[in-house]
C-alpha cells in the first residue's frame, strides 16, 4: 500500500497537471511576476477552485510578491497550501471505530446513480475491516439489479458479509433484515447502500425517508451517518445536489469520489465551504485501497506540489 501522501499526489495528478501547464511550471522554481499571477488565477478556476478561494490565494501571493519582488515559486506554492488549509479548517470527518457495545453503528450511504455510490460501500467496508472492525454490508439499492450484483462481486472479491435480496424488493426490507443480522452477530458497523434513483425525485427522498424510520424502529439513533457520496468531477453541479439530499435526509458527511480522473480537483473545495459538512473520505482511484481518509495537509500540499 503506497504511502498517504502519494495516493493524494497520484490522485490528484491530472488537477496538479493542469495546473502547472497553465502556469508554465511556477512552482518549479520561476519567479513571480504579473504575468504568472494572471496565469494562475486562470489556472485555479479552471481547476473549480471557484472565485472565493481562488481570490483569496491570488490575493495572498500577490502580496507576499509586492513584498518580495524576488519571490520564488516554491513559496508561492507554500502561501497557496497554507491558504487551502484555511479555507478547509474543521473540513476532516473522523470515524471513531471504537467497537460499539449492544448494537451495530450504522452508515447509510446515500448519492446519485453513477457517483460512485456502491463502489464506495465495498471500500469502506473493506477499511473497516483493515482497522480490525467487524462489518456487514446492506444491498438495500434494490431498484438497479446492477447495485446489488456489483456488491456481489465487491463482497466475494474483498471478503466481506452482504445482505442482499432479488431487484425489486423492499429496499428499507432490507436494511432492517441487515440490521437484524449485525446486531444478532455481534458486528460493530453496519454499511447500507441506499437507492440512487427513482421515478421522482420526492419518491428518491421518501425511500431514504423510510429506510431511516425502520432503522430507528431498532435503534432510535439510526442511521448514525449519513453520507453522501459526489462526484467530485462535476463541480456546482455536485452543491446543488448535495444540498437538495441535505435538506432531506440531514446529512452527516460527504465522501468525495473520482478526484483522479479529473482535473478538476478544486471542486472539492467549493463543496465544503458552501456546506460545512465534514469530508470523511476522497476516491483516488479504482482500487480499494483507493478509498482514503480525507486530509487536508496532504490535499493542500499534492495540489500545490509540494513535499
Amino acid at each position: 500500500m503506497l504511502p498517504l501522501f502519494k495516493k493524494f499526489k497520484d490522485g490528484l495528478a491530472k488537477t496538479v497537471s493542469a495546473i502547472a501547464g497553465r502556469t508554465r511550471g511556477l512552482f518549479g522554481g520561476r519567479k513571480i511576476d504579473a504575468a504568472s499571477l494572471g496565469e494562475l488565477e486562470e489556472a485555479l478556476y479552471t481547476a473549480d477552485f471557484g472565485v472565493e478561494t481562488t481570490a483569496e490565494i491570488v490575493a495572498e501571493i500577490g502580496a507576499a510578491f509586492r513584498h518580495d519582488p524576488q519571490l520564488q515559486g516554491r513559496r508561492a506554492a507554500e502561501i497557496g497550501a497554507a491558504v487551502l488549509r484555511k479555507a478547509l479548517a474543521g473540513s476532516e470527518g473522523r470515524l471513531e471505530t471504537g467497537a460499539r457495545t449492544g448494537a451495530p453503528v450504522v452508515i447509510a450511504i446515500i448519492g446519485v446513480n453513477g457517483s460512485g455510490k456502491t463502489t464506495t460501500c465495498a471500500k469502506l467496508a473493506w477499511r473497516l475491516k483493515q482497522d480490525g472492525r467487524s462489518v456487514i454490508v446492506a444491498a438495500a439499492d434494490t431498484f438497479r439489479a446492477a447495485a446489488i450484483e456489483q456488491l456481489q462481486v465487491w463482497a466475494r472479491r474483498l471478503d466481506l458479509e452482504l445482505i442482499s435480496t432479488q431487484t425489486g424488493a423492499d429496499s428499507a426490507a432490507v436494511a432492517f433484515d441487515a440490521w437484524q443480522a449485525a446486531k444478532a452477530r455481534g458486528r460493530d458497523f453496519l454499511v447500507i447502500d441506499t437507492a440512487g434513483r427513482l421515478h421522482t425525485k420526492s419518491n428518491l427522498m421518501e425511500e431514504l425517508a423510510k429506510i431511516r424510520r425502520v432503522l430507528q424502529k431498532n435503534d432510535p439513533l439510526a442511521p448514525h451517518h449519513r453520507w453522501l457520496v459526489v462526484d467530485g468531477s462535476l463541480g456546482a453541479n455536485s452543491i446543488e445536489q448535495a444540498k437538495v439530499f441535505h435538506k432531506s435526509f440531514g446529512l452527516t458527511g460527504l465522501v468525495v469520489t473520482k478526484l483522479d480522473g479529473t482535473s478538476r480537483g478544486g471542486a472539492l473545495v467549493g463543496i465544503y465551504r458552501q456546506l460545512g459538512i465534514p469530508i470523511y473520505f476522497i476516491g483516488l482511484g479504482e482500487q480499494a485501497e483507493d478509498l482514503q481518509p480525507f486530509s487536508v495537509a496532504d490535499y493542500a500540499d499534492a495540489v500545490f506540489g509540494l513535499k
